[in-house]
């Protein structure tokens, strides 16, 4: 059956597109709220550089939607220089199609200079980087547990894995079947049944015990660890948000471009993360840094979405993350998630540490770049000269 990759400049095909969503993500109940997805992209189309978004569909001969992609631009500052990227976007492919992954990738390549990707799904990876893409490094991925209902369950031995998971039993792989480059085939991997505890459920008096425990150890972490300074809530993001990123970006080689204009389209109504907290150090007028901080429409999940301070203010950094603990422990959520790139803008490892995170490696994001400039791509393909977290880019945009 013949497959073009075409355009999306026709609005009969969001159907098509729907439907393929959630055929590629059948265990995400959420994709099938369309309506969430369309003010997605009206939101994406509202950023200055919206005129210069572009999307693309794998269209089969019987005029189905077998493939997606988006490329969604943002300005950065790359060694000093004002520079628009694209990022892939809503990448997905029908698994009897997975050899139009390639395609689609290979479109994005050609219409685009530049390019930022921070992902996570290895079959994503490789495409990207068979098409010119490098990998700078990748994201630290730092945990805090804030309530032992969100405690792992133990691993479960081998041979009860191999009872749950009979031979024979398949299912695509998040809509990729096929490896790039290679013949259509049928590519599946086996099936792992949901993880069953092995243990009952904590008794509602242990875990009210344990979870005192938790705030009281938090208070100890917390205790003396950042000085005087205190956060407060910020309503909005004003000009203190432009001169803020500013001596950020004459520090670091390179970073997304935040200033307010940005912070208000990211953040601000109409944004899939809306509303969140913002909290903010002062020392006086002057914005020495500043905390996005989200919680999930289920409650339970907390959010860093970016932390950001003036070069060197270790003690706002610890300062911040102590404070937003703090509001997500009053929230109600059970656990804090918060994936960055350490520089002299951010909290050191350490810090984190401190406070009772720890870090999960095999769920990192992966930074991948691609700049035409070949100065531009060299300084850029070291994660060790960025400062960026999560919440920049696309990795957050479908989080709520």
């Amino acid at each position: 059956m013949k497959v073009v990759i075409r355009p999306f400049d026709d609005p009969s095909l969001e159907e098509g597109v729907a439907r393929l969503r959630v055929d590629a993500y059948p265990q995400f109940p959420e994709t099938r709220d369309v309506e969430f997805y369309s003010s997605a992209y009206r939101w994406l189309g509202s950023h200055p550089l919206g005129s210069d978004m572009h999307r693309w569909v794998a269209v089969a001969g019987d005029d189905q939607v077998v493939g997606h992609l988006t490329a969604t631009p943002q300005f950065y500052r790359i060694n000093g220089q004002r520079v628009v990227a694209h990022t892939p976007c809503d990448y997905m492919v029908n698994s009897r199609h997975g050899f139009q992954a390639l395609s689609l990738m290979r479109t994005f390549f050609r219409a685009t200079s530049n390019c930022v990707a921070c992902d996570m799904v290895p079959a994503v990876i490789e495409v990207e980087s068979r098409l010119g893409a490098e990998v700078a490094g990748q994201l630290q991925y730092a945990v805090k547990l804030l309530n032992v209902s969100r405690l792992p369950a133990p691993s479960l031995p081998a041979p009860v894995r191999r009872l749950l998971r009979p031979e024979g039993q398949t299912s695509a792989v998040r809509g990729y079947t096929n490896r790039p480059g290679t013949e259509p085939r049928a590519t599946e991997e086996p099936i792992s049944a949901p993880p069953i505890r092995p243990r009952a459920p904590i008794p509602a008096p242990v875990k009210r015990l344990l979870n005192g425990g938790l705030r009281m150890v938090d208070e100890a972490l917390g205790s003396g660890f950042a000085g005087g300074l205190k956060a407060e809530v910020i309503e909005g993001f004003d000009e203190s948000f432009d001169e803020l990123f500013d001596r950020v970006a004459a520090v670091v080689d390179c970073v997304p471009e935040k200033n307010a204009e940005f912070l208000r389209w990211r953040y601000g109504p109409g944004s899939p993360q809306h509303p969140v907290t913002v909290l903010g150090v002062k020392g006086g007028e002057t914005l020495l840094g500043y905390a996005v901080l989200m919680v999930t429409s289920t409650g339970q999940d907390g959010y860093i979405l970016d932390l950001t301070t003036l070069p060197e203010r270790r003690d706002v950094a610890r300062t911040l993350l102590r404070e937003s603990v703090g509001l997500f422990r009053r929230a109600g959520a059970q656990i804090v998630r918060y994936r960055f790139c350490e520089s002299t803008s951010t909290p050191r490892s350490g810090d984190l540490r401190r406070l009772g995170f720890f870090y999960r490696k095999g769920r990192r994001n992966s930074l991948l770049v691609k700049f035409s400039d070949s100065s531009l791509h060299e300084a850029a393909r070291d994660i060790t000269r960025w400062s960026y977290s999560a919440g920049d880019g696309e990795a957050t945009f479908w989080t709520r």
